[in-house]
């Protein structure tokens, strides 16, 4: 069951690449405004991450998770009075609220499987785990692409042309196309939410969880970590880490279109390619790292993609759009490994900096809409330089921490 929470935070996840193609369509927006999914919904990681450990801390991994499918499956239904009025804003509020219960089930699902078992064989529990993310994330995918995509598509002209009954109705339609598919994901969340609760757990999984920062103060763990310039550079490195994968997969679809003038489903297949990709990238890093300090493949995958958003921007037509789908297979080693080398060596504070890693994740809310304005002024292709950046931060930290290596 615990398990299973993995594939339904990657569905969730990976469903906001289909949404923005829709809502661009649907209400007529930009790319700065489409970016706003991703604002709304990463926004709602940053707030919730740390009342998701106080949480996890005063009653439990079990409440944890309970509660965190509690909101998952409420933002879902949220969908429906959102389609009824037809008012973007009210979308954004129930992705927040989604987001909000999944910041509580990734905070405490990935501890959870650690001790539902022998110390011995955690880490091989956590890999079997984290590997029904991405097909979550894949199954997500194709749940937009056949459920919600319509492939109708009207340019802004034909939309103009229309007589205006006409108009409201093709765009009423597809707004509300979202609603079917997130009633039914938000029923069967609300249901696995109440099979948890009656489920008998381990005396572990339902107790206050304790850690080594229960000895120090909130105000001294803050202190503590922003004395330590390498754990400073590691939360910004997640932050345009996570800025460029939400930033680079929430405008496949749209950069893909753009250049090649396919139609939106079967742009869609882009953006599920690069999802197997980093799948694949993920287990071919695993292996590669019995050769490679993480590090250093790190730093060499981060060089790689670099060069590879930069062809998205130079190249044409479809050896652009090949370039930014081969940049998946180069992230998936990329947030594990900023994690753990920021948290590294944190002794008595690496809780409260395990948390603040993870608020990180603000960097999807933040870097997306900024990738939307660029695509707006300068277009999409010029967009690819804001990922470039990023990756060529990551790299700058996989450096550092090399050389720190050396000097020691």
């Amino acid at each position: 069951m615990i398990t299973s929470l993995f594939f339904l935070w990657g569905m969730a996840n990976n469903l906001n690449d289909i949404l923005i193609t829709q809502f661009k369509k649907a209400f007529v927006l930009t790319d700065l405004e489409t970016g706003l999914v991703q604002s709304a919904f990463y926004l709602g990681y940053f707030v919730f991450a740390l009342p998701a450990g106080l949480l996890m801390r005063a009653y439990g991994y079990k409440a944890a998770v309970i509660f965190g499918l509690g909101l998952y499956g409420v933002g879902a239904l949220l969908f429906y009075p959102a389609a009824q009025a037809a008012q973007y804003g009210y979308f954004l509020a129930a992705l927040f609220v989604i987001a909000a219960g999944l910041a509580f089930l990734e905070t405490a699902a990935n501890p959870l499987i650690t001790v539902l078992g022998p110390p011995e064989t955690a880490a091989r529990r956590l890999n079997f785990a984290q590997a029904f993310n991405p097909a979550g994330s894949v199954t997500g995918l194709l749940i937009g692409k056949y459920a919600i995509l319509s492939g109708i598509e009207h340019s802004g002209a034909a939309l103009g042309a229309m007589p205006e009954a006409q108009r409201q109705a093709f765009l009423l339609a597809e707004t509300r196309a979202v609603q079917g598919p997130y009633i039914a994901i938000g029923i069967f969340v609300l249901a696995w939410a109440a099979l948890v609760a009656v489920t008998r757990f381990p005396p572990v999984a339902t107790r206050p969880v304790q850690d080594d920062s229960a000895s120090i103060g909130w105000r001294q763990s803050i202190s503590g970590l922003f004395a330590r310039p390498r754990f400073l550079f590691g939360v910004a490195a997640q932050f345009f880490y996570i800025g460029a994968q939400v930033g680079i997969w929430s405008f496949t679809i749209r950069y893909a279109q753009a250049v090649t003038g396919i139609g939106e489903r079967s742009a869609a297949n882009w953006i599920i390619a690069a999802t197997v990709l980093f799948l694949v990238g993920r287990f071919v890093g695993v292996a590669l790292m019995r050769r490679v300090s993480p590090v250093r493949l790190m730093a060499a995958y981060a060089g790689c993609s670099v060069v590879l958003a930069l062809g998205a921007v130079l190249l044409p037509g479809v050896a652009g759009l090949v370039a930014l789908t081969a940049i998946s297979f180069f992230m998936s080693v990329m947030f594990p490994t900023i994690f753990a080398l920021s948290v590294e060596g944190l002794g008595p504070y690496a809780y409260t900096g395990s948390s603040l890693v993870v608020m990180a994740i603000v960097g999807g809310a933040v870097l997306t809409p900024v990738m939307g304005a660029v695509s707006t002024i300068a277009g999409i292709r010029a967009a690819m330089l804001v990922p470039a950046f990023c990756f060529a931060i990551v790299g700058t930290y996989a450096v550092s921490n090399l050389r720190a290596a050396r000097s020691i």
